[in-house]
């Protein structure tokens, strides 16, 4: 046992430890996925957190630790963000034709996110920097994070929830637009991009290019929609 700990004392001094795990983690996550015929309760994403969470809880390590070895994965961000650009340009013609309809999608989506949130956490007996957290969970990270900060929550509760939304919308959001009866593909992307931004765009991605490409543009739509719009509504209320 103090072989084995000592072995791992020398490993985790290694910057490219966490990098290694953070992808084998992540493999192992798409593997269940595809061998469980792409379940979307078998989002790889939460499998590879899942994996990472355990690891880092059982070995004591702190995730700043943890970051300093893997960020380049968090570096890759932006380049693969500005990449879905590709699949946008591919789909620009349907994006013209459904320029009114994409417009109203998205001010429902990002006014109905961000009231539901709060309208939950007030009936859960929240406090202010609670409903400030959570009102930007259905944004990408970084900039939900900055919304939250200029308006005074908590960016690190942000980020956790936003983690969950991106998640939770990746694995239930196509059962429930098979539920509504939703097939059209630009739609179906819209919708899970608007809800759960960057995870439920890279689901969206992996099962039709049409809905990848509206899942991003809307994940593009919905920071800029929010970061404009929750300000506004949430000094007019309070």
């Amino acid at each position: 046992m103090q072989d084995l700990q000592s072995i791992w004392v020398y490993l985790s001094a290694s910057p490219l430890l966490h990098l290694f795990l953070t992808l084998v983690a992540y493999q192992i996550g798409l593997y269940l996925y595809q061998k469980g015929g792409m379940m979307p309760l078998l989002n790889p994403v939460m499998i590879a957190v899942i994996l990472l969470v355990t690891i880092l809880l059982v070995t004591d390590t702190s995730y700043e630790t943890y970051f300093n070895g893997a960020q380049f994965v968090h570096f890759l961000l932006g380049p693969a963000t500005v990449a879905l650009a590709i699949p946008l340009y591919r789909q620009f013609d349907k994006v013209k034709r459904s320029a009114v309809a994409i417009l109203m999608s998205l001010l429902c989506g990002s006014i109905t996110a961000a009231v539901s949130a709060v309208a939950l956490a007030i009936w859960l007996g929240g406090t202010e920097q609670a409903f400030l957290s959570l009102a930007p969970k259905s944004v990408t990270a970084p900039v939900a994070m900055g919304i939250t900060k200029e308006l005074g929550g908590l960016p690190s509760l942000t980020a956790v929830l936003v983690m969950a939304t991106g998640i939770i919308g990746a694995m239930l959001g196509p059962y429930l637009l098979n539920m509504l009866g939703i097939k059209n593909w630009a739609a179906r992307g819209f919708s899970i991009g608007t809800a759960s931004h960057g995870i439920g765009t890279a689901r969206a991605m992996q099962v039709n290019e049409e809905a990848g490409a509206f899942s991003g543009l809307a994940m593009g739509l919905n920071a800029l929609a929010t970061s404009i719009l929750l300000p506004l509504i949430w000094y007019w209320i309070f």
